[in-house]
């Protein structure tokens, strides 16, 4: 996969780079694939919803609103993401578990960890872009994640 930092040499102005607010949590350390979208608060079934479904090598990016006051992913969701597919989760909003998330095959980015759980209604938007770090989240667009931070770019661009 190509680096964050030389898909900013290369492509310039043509990509968007998040600002520096998340922590890594997942097991790998990189990862890339086209975006889709969740907008949901302190709600998480949504988000086992969309990870039930075959991720097809995709990233879920999940609005949050940003809120720290329970965790959206845990260690559960990151295996049944792994497992159906999906290359990475980003989340405006907490993780928990994260010693059970660090050992799965899987790209996490989050705000922080928090213990407490979170809701399950339901409630929340799918498929909608979403802006949170200085970068709109557009779905089908593509997203590549590192070390280094995270590169947005137009469909078209290649991962190599």
């Amino acid at each position: 996969m190509t680096a964050t930092a030389d898909l900013c040499d290369r492509f310039g102005d043509r990509v968007e780079v998040a600002e520096a607010v998340f922590q890594d949590f997942g097991g790998r350390p990189a990862f890339a694939g086209a975006i889709e979208t969740l907008r949901v608060f302190e709600d998480n079934a949504l988000i086992r919803t969309v990870l039930e479904a075959d991720g097809k090598g995709r990233v879920l990016v999940v609005d949050g609103g940003g809120s720290r006051r329970c965790a959206l992913v845990g260690g559960r969701l990151a295996v049944l993401a792994a497992s159906n597919g999906w290359s990475g989760l980003v989340v405006n909003g907490c993780v928990r578990d994260v010693g059970e998330i660090g050992g799965v095959a899987l790209g996490v980015k989050a705000l922080a960890p928090c213990p407490k759980p979170p809701s399950k209604t339901g409630a929340g938007e799918q498929g909608v872009p979403v802006t949170f770090a200085g970068v709109t989240f557009t779905p089908g667009h593509l997203l590549w994640g590192d070390r280094d931070g995270l590169v947005v770019g137009e469909p078209g661009l290649s991962f190599d």
